[in-house]
């Protein structure tokens, strides 16, 4: 063969393979773009967590003058700040962890899985279990969510269903990046349902807000509905062409997770003695969480749907999923299990505590706060508690945490520009929520369900997070309370 025959043979494949490229939109393009880069460059997330204290520092130092001593002191201070609230975070995610593996719930979540007949119909589907389960409590939205992207996945595998399992767990975390702040489990609500809560004491609010201006009112309720669609929109238009599609299988070994379902399966308590049956007892499960479950259902016949805080909400998954099990040993062995899955939360917990001490012990949060509030009017105030709310979640992802810093000060500003509480509320908690795109920290629980890291599955996330962008600026600015 000469040479102009190599060149022409040359010229062919070349052709070949360039018309093999599958054609992209370019969202999709702008999707695998990013993507690639988060992946090649995001740390995981306790170093994210280390890295944004010494942000947090060198921010405090250039904004404040803090020297290094201060800056440290602050740091320790704050370290241990939030170990209420985190106990309260850690037993909405491990409750509804609980309420999630039960085999009922299973059983539907295997149903869910086999009504998609495509990877966008997958996607979506996932994306709207998530945010209307993340409405009804952020736990039970992010663990079902996580489940479902994994049984998504493997049945996609074994059915030849193409899908992105990377998008798919962007899919699965929509709820804890959109809807929550709105729905039943919102930090900041439910803490100023909370009679004499710390904004209460402090005389930043004179009054109890109740879940009715924060949940229960059209204006939430109109947010909630038209982001589930324009959520489910992007997963849609995100999804990549099928030859891009990375399987399950890239990520998770999926035969030694077979056998091991097959082991789990196949264990059943012993009963030898009559600790064995006490233990196992179903009656006295069963009294004790039908009588919890009753007192829970009596608070809000009683007092109505503003009676819904942290402690109420905790104290209902804690029975539902009690009368879920009835047995007292399947409960505290299913209890312990999701324990380990909220483990990195309860690691990351007192660091991000550490750098609220920074921010508030320095004065950094108030230069920021104030730089933000000073240009705030009665039509972009909601804009602006967006944005304050966002930027603080990056430092900050705890939404009670990041409330109890900023809280204060955008209700009395707020107030004075004629605000309503529940709106000020709700724009805010959509602020910290968006931002989970971007920040790990809530991602812990999914990743450890689905087995990918941080950086396989934030490049799409962060994409979402700039779609969504115009989206909530223009909803916020326009949509009246």
């Amino acid at each position: 063969m000469n040479n102009s025959d190599k060149r022409v043979l040359g010229s062919t494949q070349n052709k070949s393979q360039v018309k093999s490229e599958p054609a992209m939109t370019p969202v999709q393009k702008m999707g695998e773009i990013i993507a690639d880069r988060v992946e090649k460059w995001m740390p995981n997330p306790f170093l994210f967590a280390i890295l944004l204290t010494y942000l947090a520092a060198v921010a405090a130092f250039i904004s404040e003058g803090s020297g290094p001593v201060e800056v440290a002191q602050s740091w320790y201070d704050g370290f241990w700040s939030l170990l209420q609230f985190s106990m309260q975070m850690v037993l909405i995610l491990v409750t509804a962890n609980v309420v999630a593996y039960h085999p009922r719930v299973r059983r539907g979540i295997l149903f869910l899985v086999k009504l998609p007949n495509n990877g966008r119909q997958a996607v979506v589907m996932v994306g709207l279990a998530s945010m209307v389960t993340g409405w009804i409590s952020w736990g039970l939205g992010l663990i079902f969510g996580a489940i479902l992207v994994r049984e998504m996945g493997k049945y996609a595998e074994s059915t030849g269903i193409k899908i992105h399992y990377p998008l798919l767990a962007v899919a699965g975390y929509m709820g804890m990046s959109l809807t929550w702040g709105w729905g039943l489990s919102s930090s900041a609500g439910l803490l100023q349902a909370t009679e004499n809560n710390a904004l209460m004491q402090l005389g930043f609010v004179d009054r109890v807000i109740p879940a009715t201006e924060w949940v229960f009112h059209p204006y939430p309720l109109t947010l909630t509905v038209l982001c589930m669609i324009y959520g489910s929109l992007i997963l849609y238009l995100l999804c990549p062409p099928s030859e891009n599609c990375r399987q399950i299988s890239r990520y998770v070994d999926l035969n030694s997770e077979q056998e091991s379902t097959e082991a789990d399966a196949e264990q059943k308590p012993e009963i030898k003695t009559l600790a064995d049956r006490i233990d196992n007892s179903l009656v006295l499960g069963g009294i004790i969480a039908i009588t919890g479950l009753l007192l829970f259902v009596n608070v809000f016949l009683t007092e109505g749907l503003g009676a819904l805080d942290l402690n109420v909400l905790n104290f209902g998954f804690f029975m539902i999923g009690m009368v879920l099990y009835l047995s007292p040993t399947k409960y505290q062995k299913e209890f312990y299990d999701a324990v380990l899955g909220s483990s990195g939360v309860i690691l990351l917990f007192p660091f991000y505590a550490g750098i609220i001490g920074i921010m508030t012990g320095t004065g950094l949060v108030d230069s920021m706060t104030e730089s933000l509030l000073s240009i705030a009017t009665a039509e972009n105030f909601p804009v602006i508690a967006w944005i304050t709310g966002g930027v603080l979640n990056l430092f900050v992802p705890s939404a009670g945490g990041e409330w109890a810093i900023i809280g204060g000060p955008m209700m009395v500003v707020g107030a004075e520009l004629g605000i309503p509480y529940g709106q000020i509320i709700d724009a805010y908690a959509v602020g910290d929520a968006h931002t989970n795109l971007l920040n790990p920290f809530w991602a812990i629980p999914l990743l450890a369900i689905t087995g990918l890291r941080a950086r396989d599955m934030f490049g799409y996330a962060i994409t979402a997070m700039i779609l969504l962008t115009p989206f909530l600026a223009i909803l916020l600015y326009l949509l009246p309370y």
